[in-house]
C-alpha cells in the first residue's frame, strides 16, 4: 500500500503557477507533518515546505518563501502544494514525506514515509 502519492506534476512556462497534491491515509494526515522536497537533476534534495499534523506550524525553503505555499485539505487527506511565480530553476522532481516529528523533517530531511515523486519543469 502506497502511503503517499503525489500528483499534479507537467511542464509549465515561467511566470505561471501550479499546484501538486500528496493524497495520504488518514492516519499520516491526523499524525504526522507532511512535507515537500525537491531533486533538480545533479543536485542534492532540498527541502521545499513543510505543515505539523496540526496546520499550525509551517515552513518554508528559503528559494519558495513567498512563492508557495502549502496547505491541508481535511476533507480528502491531501496536502497541497500551491506554487505561484514559477521559475526554471524550480524544475526538479518533487517528493511527498511524512514523519511524526516536524523538526526531524523540516530541520534534518528525515521522514519515515516519501512518495515516488512528480516531475516540475519548468520552461519557456
Amino acid at each position: 500500500q502506497v502511503a503517499l502519492q503525489e500528483s499534479g506534476g507537467g511542464l509549465v512556462q515561467p511566470g505561471t503557477s501550479l499546484v501538486l497534491s500528496c493524497a495520504t491515509s488518514e492516519w499520516i494526515f491526523t499524525k504526522n507533518a507532511v512535507a515537500w522536497f525537491r531533486r533538480a537533476p545533479g543536485k542534492e534534495r532540498e527541502f521545499v515546505a513543510a505543515i505539523n499534523y496540526s496546520g499550525n506550524s509551517i515552513s518554508y525553503g528559503d528559494s519558495v518563501e513567498g512563492r508557495f505555499t502549502i496547505s491541508k485539505d481535511s476533507d480528502n487527506n491531501v496536502v497541497n502544494l500551491h506554487m505561484n511565480d514559477l521559475r526554471p530553476e524550480d524544475t526538479a522532481v518533487y517528493y511527498c514525506a511524512a514523519d511524526g516529528q516536524m523538526g526531524t523533517i523540516a530541520l534534518y530531511g528525515r521522514a519515515d514515509y516519501w512518495g515516488q515523486g512528480t516531475q516540475v519543469t519548468v520552461s519557456s
